[in-house]
């Protein structure tokens, strides 16, 4: 499929982890790196965790380095979003999406899909 799509969102108590799944073809990943977006509740999407083509770079927003650990199965086509130790402010849509110029410019090439509603609450 040309867009991507996500999928293991779901409801989770603070600390607690989840890990997302986006579907890419193996052309597309071969071409782009891949990033992770959240837009939380009234706020605009921010890019959060981005792989490079490759597999062997990785960049992360401030608020979940540390937290979360984005990864590639090239095998099965797919690129993962580990998250660990939730918190409340990680609650929103997460979107995949293919980058412009690599993990430096956190520049989506606006191939959006539905995303996947994760929600963290007590």
């Amino acid at each position: 499929q040309l867009q991507p799509v996500e999928s293991g969102g779901g409801r989770v108590q603070p600390g607690g982890s989840l890990r997302l799944s986006c579907a890419l073809t193996r052309s597309i990943q071969d071409r782009y790196a891949v990033g992770w977006f959240l837009q939380a509740p009234g706020k605009d999407r921010e890019g959060i965790a981005c792989v490079s083509i490759s597999g062997a770079i990785t960049n992360y927003a401030a608020s979940v380095k540390d937290r979360f650990i984005v990864s590639k199965d090239k095998d099965n086509n797919v690129v993962y979003l580990q998250m660990n130790n939730l918190k409340i402010e990680d609650t929103g849509v997460y979107y995949c999406t293919t980058m412009f110029e690599g993990c430096s410019a956190w520049r989506s090439r606006n191939d959006w899909g539905q995303g996947t509603q994760v929600t963290v609450s007590a």
